[in-house]
């Protein structure tokens, strides 16, 4: 096993040596800081910033594939020269993987901070933790359109967790 609090002797000659103590407090200190519900919360809008970023650029670019003759707004682009038509192109590509990436972190530190709280709370790490959060990041993510689509929100969310939940919380076939 190699990892922070394994052995520093490397290669597995049994060097006998132990992480020093400036190592082992910074290890501890990151693992305090990973278990807090304040940590997993910014870890995971950090996170879910990184992921939605790469997923707008990636759906961004996806736009410029089609046809510009489908497009409405193709004649006033085309008729840009090429250095024009790029920079706009990129520029639209920059704006909507920011806002991507603004949602997705803003879904992720919501949930996981919501999760975190309510099985502290309940003192439990099971199923019923993730569907009401899931819940309650859905009701809060659309709770400006209006009741009705906050209560859609929340079934949303908590279906879609309880999904997944259950999907990662099954044995696997080794056990």
């Amino acid at each position: 096993m190699n990892g922070p609090m394994s052995n520093l002797g490397g290669g597995g000659g049994g060097g006998g040596e132990m992480a020093d103590p400036q190592t082992m407090a910074a290890v501890k200190a990151m693992q305090t800081v990973m278990e807090s519900c304040p940590g997993k919360t910014v870890m995971s809008g950090v996170m879910g910033f990184a992921l939605g970023g790469a997923f707008g650029l990636f759906m961004a670019s996806m736009q410029y594939d089609t046809p510009l003759a489908s497009n409405p707004t193709a004649t006033a682009i085309t008729s840009l020269p090429l250095r024009q038509q790029l920079k706009q192109g990129f520029k639209d590509m920059g704006a909507r993987s920011f806002s991507s990436a603004k949602n997705f972190g803003k879904v992720g530190a919501i949930f996981a901070g919501t999760e975190c709280c309510i099985e502290g709370y309940r003192a439990k790490n099971d199923l019923a933790n993730g569907v009401l959060a899931g819940c309650i990041t859905g009701g809060v993510l659309a709770a400006p359109a209006g009741p009705q689509a906050a209560a859609v929100g929340c079934a949303g969310f908590a279906a879609f967790s309880a999904a997944i939940d259950s999907y990662m919380r099954r044995p696997s076939d080794g056990d």
